[in-house]
């Protein structure tokens, strides 16, 4: 069953229940107005005939109307009944004063109160009042069965023009291919149904950047790996050339190793395993820092402190030398970069400071993301990798930036601190 109909079923139920309830009401509230309404005219009139029965000016009072007066000696026999099935039983009148009292009898109401010559007893009969109901019925049953097509007619317009956007927002999902991730078109009100598809848009738009990331990283990976297999073949051809050239078996090994690391950090990367593989050693981070920096001639070296470290010393050369190398990349030049050492208050900092164009502020909140590339270039690969690493040894990484300054921070539990 579609969703309009379910709620034109529900609301049209609704409007039945509604209508009939109106009706009974209206009902309801008609008889009890005519009972009410005779009710407070007959102790009326009881009470204004008493007055002239005590004060001795009646003359024949006669029923006029549908209205029936009886009066009734002491032990409650009647000497004067007009309408003898409005006799009302002896037991209830030994409880008259001289105040109005109401009786209800069987199709009848009578209103009896005491007076000098015994009690008096002014009647109405019901009867007209069930019939005029029963026209009332009739009116009701016929305006229900006119109005309520009419109701559902109205609630099955007004769910339909509701759900208009909802319909053409479902007919648009229903003819999408999986690789459409363009925007759901909505024009209709920001109400719960316009956060659903705005917030649907916003994880479409994610998935378009996430596969435009992963599109971008597939071709910067290819372009990684391809780089050192052309190198790797070059040694081999080198040696199936000269099988002895040592040299060449050298640089075979160790882009062979540089290719396996590369690999590794890809599938740690992608499980997030980085920090399952930390084999920690007492480090010096001056030493390791002065390593790294030795690989990139023309980079600035300043040594703070010499602070020790509980941690995985290729891991940790592997974060300097990526920050590293994507702030020579950033400032296009390793004499623009410059790599600081020092501890404060027990934990251990590096900081990597390169003189480029800065990092987007758009691009800040995402720039150690997986597959997110800063604007150096890149796999994207280096950044998602040093954080992991960081916290792999229970440590940050931050970043700040601006034009023609940008640093990157480490921060590392001291020596001191571990214990």
């Amino acid at each position: 069953m579609r969703y309009t109909t379910r709620l034109t079923l529900v609301f049209g139920l609704i409007w039945a229940l509604m209508l009939a309830l109106s009706l009974l009401g209206i009902y309801g509230a008609l008889r009890a107005g005519l009972e009410g309404r005779i009710v407070h005219q007959l102790l009326d009139d009881a009470g204004a005939l008493a007055e002239l029965y005590n004060s001795g000016t009646t003359g024949q009072v006669r029923p006029t109307g549908g209205t029936a007066v009886a009066l009734y000696d002491a032990s409650g026999l009647p000497f004067l009944l007009d309408e003898p099935q409005h006799r009302i039983p002896a037991e209830v009148l030994t409880q008259a004063d001289e105040g109005p009292q109401l009786y209800r009898g069987p199709g009848f109401v009578a209103a009896y109160v005491a007076t000098s010559i015994g009690v008096l007893a002014v009647s109405q009969d019901l009867g007209f009042i069930d019939r005029l109901l029963e026209q009332v019925a009739r009116v009701a049953v016929l305006i229900f069965l006119l109005t309520l097509p009419l109701g559902w007619l109205l609630v099955r317009v007004g769910v339909g023009w509701a759900n208009r956007p909802l319909v053409r927002a479902a007919e648009e999902v229903a003819r999408r291919k999986g690789a459409d991730l363009s925007p759901i078109p909505y024009d209709g009100p920001t109400d719960e149904l316009g956060r659903i598809v705005a917030r649907f848009n916003d994880l479409l738009a994610e998935l378009r950047e996430a596969r435009e990331r992963e599109r971008v990283f597939l071709a910067e990976v290819s372009h990684e790996l391809r780089t050192p297999l052309t190198v790797l073949a070059g040694y081999l051809e080198r040696l199936r050339k000269r099988p002895g050239d040592t040299e060449a078996l050298a640089g075979a090994e160790r882009t062979a190793r540089h290719l396996t690391r590369l690999v590794g950090d890809l599938l740690a990367l992608a499980r997030g395993e980085a920090e399952r593989t930390v084999n920690p050693h007492i480090v010096d981070l001056a030493e390791l820092a002065s390593g790294v920096t030795a690989g990139f001639p023309g980079v600035g070296l300043e040594l703070r402190a010499a602070p020790e470290v509980l941690g995985d010393p290729d891991r940790l050369i592997q974060l300097l030398r990526n920050l590293v190398a994507n702030a020579v990349r950033a400032a296009g030049r390793p004499e623009g970069v410059r790599v600081t050492v020092g501890e404060d208050d027990g934990r251990a900092w590096v900081e990597v400071a390169d003189d480029g164009p800065g990092i987007d502020p758009e691009v800040l909140p995402h720039l150690f993301e997986r597959f997110a590339r800063g604007p150096e270039g890149g796999t994207g690969l280096g950044l998602a990798i040093a954080k992991q690493i960081a916290e792999a040894h229970e440590g940050t990484i931050t970043v700040r930036s601006r034009p023609g300054h940008t640093v990157f921070r480490v921060e590392l539990p001291g020596l001191e601190g571990e214990g």
